[in-house]
């Protein structure tokens, strides 16, 4: 407890008060409100309270008591400080030592208390600490708790726990909770074999204690309910604090812990942390009360444990006001405001006296919290103190009040002063006081009233200042006079008067009568008012005033009356002003006198008991009529018996007599005289006098020391007589009596007797009580006080030592009140030395003191306990405590040994007994087996703080026997039990040799080596470690390590995944089944170039002439080069004004610069910069964009010249096809040959017209006309002249040119068509059909404007086509053809894998249609198979194939791409799937699970998992002793060797292993036994299990089932739900596919004329594309395309039933209108089902690239010898060197006859429903196709079958029938259409159309020709009508007369006659044509393997050879189109080629 002293005297410094200076007094520490401290130490307190000036500080008792010295046990010093002495229990005195106290600061300002401060000793007592065993369940939580009694448990604590006799680190499984209880987590068996032991300390003594060991059993893991193990309850807990509410259960399975409050989950908060330990609540607040619940529970049961948990904010108290200055009489108020609990008393103190209320003070408030003080006088002064009270926990606030004598005076003033009528003034007074005063104003002694004349106002200021005005606005004479201002206040009141004169007429104000008292001062004031006046006067019977020197007349007027006299002063008087010379006015008061009474003066003389006393009070003087009372003590008296008085009154005299006096007529008493005008009064007191006597007389008396003793006297007299006692020492005679000296120890009793609170034995002696009242003798009595001693231990030994088997002697010194009795227990039994002879106890005395000693002989070790002695005589007990400790030598420690390695082995021991001393050290000692201990091998000297070793070198495989020692300072223990222990093999002592590197390519390297040498392998090598490192700069120098299964003596292995170009070192070890060995010598290697992997850097482009520019460029990083640089390339390629791009050209060159020259003048050109190593081209950079600068421009496109008037031309042109700059501006020049003219005219016209009128002509003159453009750079080349002639009539002529526009899709278009004529020509627009030129009419996508322009708003591919605008008058007409070009997007590539590795894959794709723009990029999306997350990569439009790297290992991927180009997106590809290299990991069957078992432990080869070339990321192992269910978990490095430790002996074992990588996980499951103690082995188990355990084996096996059972139900039942709806989607589907076939077998004799009427549906179907091949029937010439004709004769019934041909025309006009919901099947796989998109993805099906292969074939009598024909079409994308084609995969199509076999045997799979689904509406684009809606369709067959199943064909068995080899193994559905010629009349609807090649301007190599697939008879004699499908010419075959059209010459149209047109068709006819279109067919159709081409084709077409039936057509996924230039070869070769078509149903 000096600690509690430093602190309470460090915080002297620190003062806490709100203004010491001002208060002066304070506290230092007002929170300290109890002191624990030890007997045996003691304690110094400072007072907690203090002030300043210095303050006289005391000590107290809670009840008031002063605190007196007692010596040797308390005494308290000058500075206010307390002590409290050590002291032994036999001095323990609980008014002492077990008390409450509280300190006073006194000083002038006041005087405070503290709060009671709990001063308790504590003794030092035996007390043991006990931790009881406990029991828990393998992996549950073991709670140990240290037993403290109850008595101590206040003051003991625990600091630590011990484990072993090793003290417990917290962490890990071994949790120290805040109340001392030790956790154990996830306890395992190995917890069993230590001991625990707890340490605690007492907080006062320091004294520490250690418990007993305990154990803890650790049971198998048994099916239990859970069972709490420790727990909490509620309580209070103040805020801001943190609490720990524990909640531990135990059970199996382990329970989960759910913490609720207030019957809620816990809500969130950082503040609330759940751990093992229980809930813990940091910063608590008063939210934080309620209800706290933790429920466990686990699958067998649950149990609850709550609290009600109370927080509460410790008391604040702050009292208002603080420090308070005011007045007497002024009322106060208090308030008390207290902070924190709810709960909590008031007490209010002043001066440290408790506050009752009374006439002055009261309390108020729910809580006592208000003080109101009211009329406070002087004595109210001092300290006040507010204490709020709570279950022993105080707070308090003071407040100094000083009262001062408040009479208010005035401090500002105003003074006299004259104004003018209507003159504003104001009247200020200032007072002070306290309380502040209120004041108020009068005017000549009548109060001033606020009204509209007098404003007034009053406030006080914040200083106690009293302001208040008094403004008159606008006086009048009557608002002059004396003003006067009075404060007052409850002291009392103050004045000042002055007179403000206003001008005016003088006149005084009527005047009231006064009444004067007789001896006091009065005042009369004359009430004049007006000014000027001359003088006031007052005359009182005819003569001026004054006229003697009482009277005083100031200048104001008023006259002044001193000492009034009722004679001289009553009487009226005048007062008289004079106004004017000899002028006065007048006016008269009356004043009358009142004389007071006047008592005269006596004296009461003392008396004693029983006399007569007579007191006469006399008035002497004043008027008529007086009234006279007595009073006693301030009341009343009333005569009578009662009290003994009788009074006599008379008119001026009152008398008072006591016949008998007493005691009781003791007092002061009063004569009070009253009249009108005064009362007066005159007090004496009465002095009853009677000697003194004894009540009580002094007996003789016996005190027990240490304790209170009271020596009774008692006296009585009056005045109350004064005790007096006397001491003499000794026990004879006394000899001389002194004084008692008083002190706090020894005080008089209010009743005269002696209170001796501590008797010492000095207070024995006599005592003398002596009384006096200085009335008679004085009177004593003297008595002997006899102090007894008790009985009290005065020495002893605290602690003793002793050794085993030795005697030991234990003394006890006591002395007291003899006889006294000595008894000694050990612990707490009593020793009875005569039953046991170990005991022997002897007596001797030595003066008082009596002396026992306790002899043990022998000592043991049960001695070591507390033994007590106890002292007794009749007066006490005292007690002496001593702990013996009985040492000896250790017990010799259990050893155990935890793990063997090969050279090494971990011991482990517990210490049990430590012999009562320090352990100091360990020595190991180990042999081997076979020898003798004589030559063994020592670790000495371990240090006692380890509790394990390690022994080291030891020899691999090899048996020794192990023992241990322990020593302690007493010796050395017996030896510990011998262990036998074998080592373990070792890892490779050697490094592979002849390691060999050889780089493979640009990312591998392949290794070669052999085996380490055989005497260092150290076992059999199971494998290898490879560890590669990167030794570049800026590589961190570690090596990763890839393994590999040992194969022989000479092993191979290649690394991957390597850098680029980069040296490698690599190092090789061997592992054997016990580790790995060393390495072998680093050797290097540099991987193989690579392309750069990053473009150059800084690349910067300069424009420097019209057509050169000058690109620059930096080196890449060093570390993108992947190789050697070789040099660069600059790509660069131009960008048209329309979007397009032209040529990419490349430059190669080894600087890093380039000048580009020979470029297109003014034009954007894109550029690119790669370099380039050995291995190739790098990354290009990023593009620049670079214009070249502005030239002249070229000559106008066009010019035209046409007649408008007799005098005037108009000229047209066309902008130049080079511009070379911004046209600024056209110059046309006219001139005539023949006007002799040198120059001709020029005219300038603005950039944007492109027409000019020229005028003033001259009629009959033929003009030359000619234009040039001009930009910055200067006037270009001129145009071709033409001539004309101005005329008055004008043939119609068209102004516009004509030629190709192309644009995107949806835009608006305009096609001028401006014209001129006289008379004015009408205009018409014509669009190129089929047959025929058709109107264009107006409508809300086209309009036609009045200036001949056509307006095409949102434009769609079908709207491409050729416009005809003719201009027509009377003269004429005039014709322009206009070929609009619509862009789409482009369509979808064909995606392919070309390779693939363990971290990347390799992509190839053939782009599709460009859509009539340049591809400008594609877009690659891939995601791992199960996901949809999709990742997009940008690739570049140049490339062809890309790599996707950094994949995973072994894992499926999706991926699918899609081009773009100027206008947009197109279709995504299909998704294809591949797989990156790599398996699971396996567990080679070869290789050993476990590499050695023992009796504990168990190790694991991990090395024997192979990696299936992805490495292995996680391990997981799980076992369990067989026949239990929980399996204990641990997570395994893959590269390391594992050991099971702290394993069952004798036990059999199941293991699970689980081996994880990227590609899937690998299973390993076993069984083994650990072997015995000794090292033998077990039999296999046999199953012993009981009834009880199998029922719970089943229960447990069976509720999974069960809920398995269920959830295999429900699933069932959902799938039949959703069944049922497919397979009605799919009935649905069917129908519709069947309603659309029969409302086109509509009647073949009805004849079809022109065009379909009515819109013409298209369904959008994105999965299916209609591809359509040109088998034989095309021919390339230069680069354009023509249509391919086939007529209808083709359908003839006279041709060859067998086959036929047919045109398909695939535009649909109402592609949005019509179509109906959008299936989307591009992104799913078959057996998927599609999902809806929206109908903007219409939009892409535009150029309708759907492809549909059917097999079309006319119904014969026999189906089975029928065979089908193909023919497949195609979008194709335009190229100048090859033609490609879109493909895709997903159905196809076959015979039968029967439609609903192939229902019953469908698959009910999303697939089914959506395959009908399509077939429907792939067959309506078939039928709308227009040759193939005069054929009559019937579904022969169709099924659908799953796509895991085999391929299946119904109802015919000839191979010849089927086509399921067109389609891939995966196809879900097979369905094939038959189809009927169309009627011969509709052969001639197609004669003479020929199809316009187009061409597209600047694009010479470039053709974007629409497909037009017409029939025109006219290429065909009927005499050929035998040949079903002619090779016809596809150029000759688009040529269509255009006889009777006129077209201005441009090259773009020819008309053949028919001549010529015969020589084309009889080119290609003759009899074996049909032969040869056979063999020519694409690799898509095969033919039966060793026929010829031209057999094949003859026998299958004309049906005479029946075995031809088994010919089989094929499809391969090979291209579908042969290069241009063979298919025309083959043409020229072949006299008629079959031309077939086929519909395939992709």
């Amino acid at each position: 407890m000096w600690l509690v002293t430093l602190l309470l005297l460090y915080s002297l410094q620190e003062v806490h008060s709100e203004d010491v200076g001002s208060t002066r007094l304070y506290f230092v520490n007002a929170s300290l409100q109890r002191v624990t401290y030890s007997s045996s130490v003691g304690v110094s307190l400072p007072c907690p309270a203090g002030g300043t000036p210095s303050a006289i500080l005391r000590w107290y008792l809670a009840t008031g008591d002063d605190i007196y010295d007692v010596p040797h046990i308390r005494h308290v010093y000058a500075n206010g400080t307390l002590q409290l002495y050590p002291f032994s229990p036999s001095a323990y005195n609980s008014y002492i030592h077990d008390n409450d106290y509280f300190c006073t600061a006194e000083n002038q300002a006041g005087k405070i208390r503290s709060p009671n401060i709990r001063i308790k000793a504590v003794f030092r007592e035996p007390y043991t600490v006990r931790v009881a065993d406990q029991r828990s369940m393998r992996g549950n939580v073991a709670v140990f708790k240290c037993l403290i009694p109850t008595a101590v448990q206040e003051y003991v604590s625990v600091v630590s726990w011990e484990r072993d006799t090793v003290s417990i680190v917290p962490g890990n499984r071994f949790l120290l909770t805040s109340f001392g209880a030790l956790y154990i987590s996830e306890v395992q068996k190995e917890d069993g074999l230590s001991t625990y032991r707890c340490i605690t300390r007492h907080k006062y003594s320091g004294e520490t204690r250690q418990s007993n060991g305990a154990r803890l059993s650790v049971m198998d893991p048994n099916e239990s309910s859970p069972t709490i193990l420790d727990s909490f309850q509620g309580g209070e807990v103040y805020a801001g604090q943190s609490i720990e509410l524990p909640c531990i259960a135990g059970g199996y399975p382990s329970p989960a812990v759910r913490w609720l409050k207030d019957g809620r989950p816990l809500p969130s908060d950082a503040r609330w942390t759940r751990r093992l330990t229980g809930l813990t609540i940091s910063d608590l607040r008063q939210e934080d009360s309620g209800n706290y619940a933790c429920e466990v529970t686990n699958s067998f049961g649950s149990k609850e444990v709550s609290g009600q948990l109370h927080i509460i904010d410790p008391l604040r108290v702050t009292l208002s006001p603080k420090n308070l200055k005011t007045g007497i009489s002024s009322t106060l108020f208090f308030t008390c405001t207290v902070e924190g609990s709810p709960e909590y008393t008031i007490n209010w103190y002043r001066n440290t006296e408790p506050i009752f209320p009374d006439q002055h003070i009261s309390i108020q408030g729910q809580h006592n919290d208000t003080l109101q003080i009211t009329a406070a006088q002087k004595f109210h002064s001092g300290a006040y103190q507010c204490f709020a009270s709570r279950k022993g926990h105080t707070s308090q606030d003071f407040s100094i009040i000083l009262l001062e004598d408040g009479t208010p005076r005035i401090v500002t003033s105003f003074s006299e002063r004259v104004v003018n009528p209507g003159e504003p003034f104001s009247l200020v007074c200032e007072a002070k006081g306290a309380p502040p005063p209120s004041i108020t104003w009068t005017l000549d002694d009548e109060p001033v009233v606020r009204d509209s004349t007098y404003k007034t106002s009053q406030y006080t200021q914040s200083d106690g200042l009293t302001v208040s005005h008094v403004n008159v606005s606008n006086p009048l004479i009557r608002d002059g006079g004396v003003y006067r201002c009075v404060a007052r206040n409850s002291a009392g009141s103050a004045e000042y008067q002055a007179r403000i004169n206003v001008r005016g007429p003088p006149r005084i104000r009527p005047m009231r009568d006064m009444t004067a008292v007789a001896g006091r001062n009065t005042y009369i004031t004359c009430r004049v008012i007006g000014y000027p006046y001359y003088s006031i006067k007052w005359l009182k019977d005819g003569m001026q005033l004054p006229d003697n020197h009482r009277q005083v007349l100031f200048d104001n007027g008023t006259l002044r009356l001193t000492d009034v006299q009722k004679g001289a002063d009553e009487g009226t008087y005048l007062c008289s002003v004079l106004i004017q010379p000899h002028v006065s006015i007048n006016q008269t008061v009356h004043v009358s006198v009142k004389v007071p009474p006047l008592i005269q003066p006596f004296d009461i003389p003392s008396t004693s008991v029983g006399k007569l006393i007579y007191i006469a009070c006399v008035v002497s003087s004043g008027d008529m009529p007086i009234r006279i009372t007595w009073h006693k003590d301030g009341q009343l008296i009333v005569p009578g018996p009662t009290s003994g008085v009788a009074i006599e009154t008379k008119e001026f005299m009152s008398s008072l007599q006591i016949s008998k006096v007493t005691l009781k007529h003791n007092g002061n008493y009063t004569c009070i005289a009253s009249n009108a005008a005064a009362t007066v009064s005159w007090e004496r007191q009465l002095i009853v006098t009677v000697p003194p006597r004894f009540v009580v007389q002094p007996n003789n008396q016996d005190c027990i020391y240490g304790k209170a003793g009271v020596l009774n006297c008692s006296v009585e007299g009056y005045p109350p007589p004064k005790v007096m006692w006397k001491h003499a020492k000794g026990v004879g005679n006394p000899q001389q009596y002194h004084p008692v000296p008083l002190t706090g120890r020894i005080q008089i009793m209010s009743n005269g007797s002696l209170l001796i609170r501590h008797v010492l034995e000095d207070d024995r002696g006599y005592y003398l009580c002596q009384a006096s009242n200085g009335v008679g003798s004085d009177i004593s009595k003297s008595m002997i006080l006899t102090v007894k001693i008790p009985a009290m231990i005065t020495s002893h030994p605290n602690t003793t030592m002793a050794r085993k088997g030795q005697t030991k002697e234990l003394n006890c010194t006591a002395r007291g009140e003899q006889p006294i009795i000595i008894r000694w227990e050990r612990g707490d039994t009593v020793i009875d030395a005569e039953r046991n002879p170990r005991y022997s106890i002897t007596i001797n005395k030595k003066g008082d003191e009596v002396i026992s000693t306790l002899k043990l002989n022998p000592a043991d070790r049960g001695d070591s306990v507390f033994f007590s002695c106890h002292a007794i005589n009749s007066y006490g007990e005292g007690r002496g405590l001593i702990q013996l400790t009985v040492q000896e030598p250790p017990d010799p420690p259990e050893l155990e040994v935890r793990e063997v390695k090969d050279r090494s082995m971990n011991l482990r021991w517990i210490q049990r007994f430590d012999g009562n001393s320090i352990i100091t050290s360990y020595d190991i000692e180990y042999k081997n087996k076979s020898d003798s201990w004589d030559h063994m091998y020592t670790t000495r000297n371990i240090s006692p703080t380890n509790n394990q070793a390690n022994i080291v070198e030891l020899h691999p495989a090899c048996v020794y026997s192990i023992r241990m020692y322990s020593y302690n300072k007493i010796g050395r223990s017996l030896p510990s039990k011998e262990l036998t222990i074998s080592t373990e093999e070792a890892p490779p002592d050697g490094p592979p040799m002849d390691v060999i590197l050889q780089p493979m390519t640009s990312q591998s390297i392949r290794v070669t080596w052999r085996a380490p040498k055989k005497e260092l392998q150290n076992g059999v090598i199971r494998g290898y470690q490879i560890g590669y490192r990167e030794n570049g700069p800026g590589s961190n120098g570690q090596y990763s390590i890839v393994e590999m299964k040992a194969t022989g003596d000479s092993e191979v292995y290649t690394l991957d995944n390597l850098k680029k170009f980069a040296q490698y070192g690599v190092v090789v070890q061997a592992f054997n089944r016990a580790g790995t060995g060393p390495s072998s010598t680093e050797i290097n290697a540099t991987t193989l170039e690579d392309v750069p992997s990053e473009p150059p850097q800084n690349v910067r482009a300069i424009s420097v002439t019209s057509d050169e520019a000058v690109i620059t460029w930096a080196e890449p990083p060093r570390l993108t080069l992947h190789g050697v640089l070789k040099g660069y390339r600059v790509v660069f390629w131009s960008l048209f004004p329309d979007g397009e791009w032209g040529e990419m050209q490349n430059i190669t060159t080894t600087r890093e610069q380039v000048e580009l020259r020979g470029l297109e003048k003014f034009t954007n050109y894109s550029v690119q910069v790669l370099a380039y190593t050995q291995a190739g081209d790098g990354v290009r950079s990023n593009v620049l964009y670079i214009q070249t600068r502005e030239d002249l421009p070229g000559p106008p496109a066009g010019i035209k010249a046409v007649p408008s008037s007799l005098s005037s031309v108009v000229v047209s042109w066309l902008p130049p096809h080079k511009p070379n700059g911004v046209i600024r501006k056209y110059t046309i020049y006219c001139s005539s040959p023949g006007s002799g003219q040198p120059a001709p005219s020029e005219y300038e016209a603005n950039p944007e017209m492109l027409f000019y009128h020229i005028t003033h002509l001259s009629r009959g003159k033929q003009y030359h006309i000619w234009a040039a453009a001009v930009t910055t750079a200067g006037r270009g080349n001129m145009s071709s002249k033409v001539i004309v002639e101005p005329a008055g009539k004008v043939p119609a002529k068209i102004l516009s040119f004509g030629g190709t526009v192309t644009t995107p899709w949806m835009k608006e278009v305009r096609l001028p068509c401006k014209s001129v004529g006289e008379p004015a020509p009408t205009i018409k627009w014509t669009k190129d059909s089929e047959d025929a030129a058709i109107p264009v009419t107006a409508d809300s996508q086209r309009q036609i404007l009045s200036n001949g322009t056509l307006v095409l708003r949102s434009v769609k591919a079908e709207d491409s086509g050729y416009y005809t605008c003719t201009a027509t008058n009377t003269l004429g007409f005039d014709t322009i053809i206009v070929n609009l070009v619509v862009q789409v997007p482009p369509d979808q590539p064909r995606l392919t894998v070309s390779t693939t590795s363990t971290s990347s894959i390799t992509l190839a794709w053939i782009p599709g249609d460009n859509g009539g723009s340049s591809i400008r990029g594609f877009v690659l999306q891939y995601s791992v198979d199960n996901t949809e997350e999709w990742r997009d990569v940008f690739i570049s439009s140049s490339e062809r194939s890309f790599r996707l790297d950094n994949l995973r290992c072994g894992t499926w991927y999706k991926v699918k791409l899609a081009a773009k180009n100027s206008v947009g997106s197109g279709r995504i590809s299909e998704i294809i799937e591949a797989k990156t290299h790599g398996r699971e990991p396996v567990f080679n069957k070869d290789q050993p699970l476990l590499t050695h078992i023992n009796s504990t432990h168990a190790g694991l080869n991990l090395q024997g998992w192979t990696s299936g070339g992805c490495p292995i990321t996680d391990m997981m192992l799980e076992f369990r002793p067989k026949g239990t269910w929980a399996w204990q978990s641990i997570k395994a490095n893959s590269t390391t060797q594992l050991f099971l430790s702290e394993l069952r002996e004798a036990t059999w074992y199941e293991l699970k292993m689980k081996a994880c990588n990227s590609a899937g996980c690998g299973n390993q499951s076993s069984q083994f036994a650990t072997t015995d103690y000794d090292g033998s082995t077990i039999p296999p188990i046999k199953s012993a299990r009981g009834e009880g355990d199998d029922v719970k084996k089943l229960f447990s096996i069976g509720s999974p089932v069960i809920l398995v059972t269920i959830g295999v139900a429900l699933l069932f039942i959902i799938r039949k739900k959703r069944k049922e709806k497919r397979l009605k989607r799919l009935r649905d589907a069917k129908s519709l596919a069947e309603m659309l076939i029969s409302k086109n077998n509509r009647s073949i004799d009805t004849p079809v004329k022109g065009p379909p009427q009515g819109p013409r549906l298209h369904i959008d179907i994105p999965r299916v594309q209609l591809l359509i091949e040109d088998k034989e029937g095309i021919k390339q010439i230069g680069e354009d395309k023509a249509a391919v004709p086939v007529t209808d004769t083709e359908f003839s019934q006279s041709v060859n039933p067998q086959n036929f041909c047919t045109g398909v025309s695939l535009h649909h006009q109402a592609l949005i209108q019509n179509s109906g919901p959008l299936i989307d099947m591009s992104d799913i796989r078959p057996g998927t089902n599609p999902v809806s998109r929206k109908s903007i993805k219409s939009a892409h099906s535009s150029r309708n690239r759907y492809s549909s292969q059917w097999t079309l074939s006319r119904p014969s009598q026999s189906q089975s010898t029928a065979s089908a024909r193909t023919l497949t079409s195609d979008w194709r994308t335009m190229g100048s060197h090859a033609i490609t084609a879109t493909e895709s995969d997903s159905y196809s199509a076959s015979l039968s006859q029967d439609t609903d076999k192939g229902r019953n045997s469908m698959v009910s799979t999303e697939s089914a429903s959506s395959t009908y689904e399509e077939l429907a509406r792939a067959y309506e684009h078939a039928k709308l196709e227009e040759h193939l809606q005069h054929a009559k369709f019937t579904i022969t067959e169709c099924f659908i079958s799953d796509s895991s199943s085999d391929q299946m064909t119904t109802g015919t068995n000839d191979p010849a029938d089927s086509m399921t080899s067109l389609s891939t193994p995966s196809e879900p559905g097979i369905c094939r259409f038959t189809a009927s010629p169309p009627k011969p009349q509709d052969y001639d609807r197609g004669k003479n159309v020929a199809v316009p090649i187009p061409h597209r301007a600047n694009k010479s190599e470039f053709c974007n020709l629409p497909l037009y697939m017409k029939t025109d008879p006219f290429f065909r004699k009927q005499g050929e009508l035998h040949d079903p499908c002619p090779a016809v010419p596809p150029r000759e075959a688009s040529i269509r007369s255009l006889s009777q059209r006129a077209y201005h010459t441009q090259g773009r149209h020819k008309t053949l006659d028919s001549a010529k047109q015969q020589a084309l068709t009889l080119g290609h006819s003759g009899p074996g044509s049909l032969g040869s279109g056979t063999a020519t067919l694409p690799q898509r159709t095969l033919t039966m393997p060793g026929s010829n081409a031209a057999a094949t084709a003859s026998t299958s077409s004309t049906g005479s050879n029946p075995s031809n039936s088994g010919n089989k057509m094929g499809g391969s996924r090979d291209s579908l189109l042969e290069s241009s230039s063979s298919a025309l070869g083959r043409l020229q070769k072949q006299s008629a080629g079959a031309y077939s078509k086929s519909y395939t149903l992709v």
